[in-house]
């Protein structure tokens, strides 16, 4: 740039700053080009103005054909005048294009429009790379001037900031619809299959079920939902969420029995930071299902200090962090399970009757899967099914008399136990067709058929010895009992037994079992 131009562009710079003004305040890429075309074509005193930018994957450059188009023109990057300055670098002033051999007319041919003087400058990038050119055509007065070099040039590498931004939020609201479809499917599909339509059922008794979670699903009552492990309990406290106005809302669920009580507090209630050494705050479970639903599974197992304490919230809508001094009002739908019977809990003193009765509003009752035989065939082809499409292996089928021997057993695991032996059929099965001789010798794991009671055995004689020694002779054999039946499960074991764990352990210690 010559001195000349370099003093001339100065009486430019207010016009030159205030179109960068109105550049870096726009985010759309489409509305950015229009007012980049119509800015310079004003600043230069010229017919029209454009941008072309380059597609370098594909060598083109494009730009669109006027101004508010959606029509975009592309042309190979080495065609004109416009292609000789991305190739080269260069500022390319032509006075007379249809002199200049450079110049490409097939745009005029099919345009109608006729140039005569041209000039095109490159434009860079905020890494030196060159993104583009700016093009002017037919100067109103003469041929474009080193002046018009200096400030399209000037201009050229303003718009490349600007266009480099507008491009990046475009390409990050792009990014940020695609997230929001893909939450918005995934939400649909999560609502689908936890929701009633999730619950696979062709008999009368869950059938009620379902209808009755139907019924409940535009009220935020608490549900208490009871029945023996692996009823799926869970699934229908899910299908009672995602079927009602909270479903969009978080869904936390707690396992009361896998917590000791020093941290049954903290985690429902969450804990201030400083309350011991090294403890940071944290907001507890009730917090974390604010405006949605918290389950509470086995809230038989809970303390009575820490029943006390969820009847408060109930009541009250508010928690207090173990540590803090104020309260904080939540908005939540308690649902609550138990395989224990909570009526004969409250005779023992174990369980709170003003507690029972805020969470059995409604009750929900999961049948253990010997009482609905009917679903067995459903609910095995449908866990198959499941197996097939996440392992890859395509469709797999059970032969009839297979349907048979899975319908005629007593299933003590209930709905759990038959997804795990289902997929452990699949898993070992040679062919797509699992029959029922795949049962014998290595299928010891799957329970027997369901057979009549043998008749009561004669009564065992009366032990010898004194009477505290039959006593401790019979808690012994109970305690080993109780272990061998729950595989040494000892938290499982005090609860048959009807002793803390701790109690457990101690009678263990005495009995030399250890």
């Amino acid at each position: 740039m010559g001195d000349l131009a370099q003093a001339d562009i100065y009486g430019k710079l207010p016009e030159i700053l205030a179109i960068s003004q109105k550049m870096n305040s726009e985010r759309d890429l489409g509305p950015l080009l229009d007012l980049m075309a119509r800015e310079a074509t004003s600043l230069l005193d010229c017919d029209r103005a454009s941008i072309f930018l380059l597609d370098r994957e594909k060598h083109e450059l494009w730009s669109q054909v006027a101004l508010g188009s959606d029509q975009i023109l592309r042309f190979d990057a080495r065609l004109g005048v416009v292609g000789h300055a991305v190739t080269t670098g260069e500022t390319v002033n032509v006075g007379d294009a249809y002199r200049d051999p450079r110049f490409y007319n097939a745009f005029d041919d099919t345009s109608g429009y006729r140039t005569h003087s041209l000039l095109a400058v490159p434009v860079r990038n905020q890494r030196g790379e060159i993104a583009g050119a700016f093009e002017a055509l037919n100067k109103h007065s003469g041929t474009f001037t080193s002046r018009d070099e200096a400030c399209l040039a000037a201009l050229a590498s303003q718009a490349a900031v600007a266009i480099e931004t507008a491009q990046l939020v475009g390409s990050l609201r792009r990014s940020q619809d695609e997230l929001t479809q893909q939450n918005g499917n995934l939400l649909r599909e999560v609502e689908r299959h936890y929701s009633t339509h999730g619950i696979i059922c062709a008999g009368m008794r869950m059938q009620q079920i379902v209808r009755l979670i139907e019924r409940i699903r535009d009220s935020s009552v608490s549900v208490l939902i009871t029945g023996e492990s692996g009823t799926g309990k869970e699934l229908a406290a899910k299908a009672i969420h995602y079927s009602s106005a909270r479903s969009r809302k978080t869904f936390v669920a707690l396992n009361c029995a896998a917590l000791p009580d020093m941290l049954i507090e903290s985690e429902l209630f969450g804990i201030e930071k400083g309350v011991a050494t090294g403890v940071e705050s944290r907001i507890g479970h009730f917090q974390k299902a604010d405006g949605g639903t918290l389950f509470l599974d086995e809230i038989g197992d809970l303390s009575l200090p820490a029943q006390a304490k969820i009847l408060r919230v109930l009541q009250e809508q508010v928690v207090e962090r173990v540590g803090g001094r104020s309260s904080i009002r939540v908005d939540v739908r308690v649902l609550a399970a138990t395989n224990k019977d909570l009526v004969a809990e409250i005779g023992k003193g174990a369980f709170r009757e003003d507690l029972f009765y805020r969470l059995n509003v409604i009750h929900v009752h999961m049948p253990p899967l010997r009482e609905i035989r009917e679903e067995i065939p459903l609910l095995a082809n449908h866990f198959l099914s499941e197996y097939g499409k996440e392992s890859g292996r395509g469709p797999m089928r059970f032969a009839p008399e297979m349907v048979r021997s899975l319908a005629a057993r007593d299933w003590p695991g209930n709905v759990r136990q038959l997804r795990n032996e289902v997929m452990r059929l699949a898993a070992c099965s040679s062919g797509p067709v699992i029959a029922d001789d795949y049962w014998e010798g290595q299928w010891q794991t799957v329970p027997p058929p369901a057979r009549r009671p043998e008749p009561a055995a004669a009564p065992s004689p009366v032990p010898r010895g004194t009477l505290k020694q039959a006593i401790d002779d019979l808690e012994r054999r109970m305690i080993v009992d109780a272990l061998q039946t729950t595989r040494n499960n000892q938290l499982q074991a005090a609860r048959q037994l009807g002793l803390s764990r701790q109690g457990l352990i101690n009678k263990m210690k005495r009995y030399g079992l250890g």
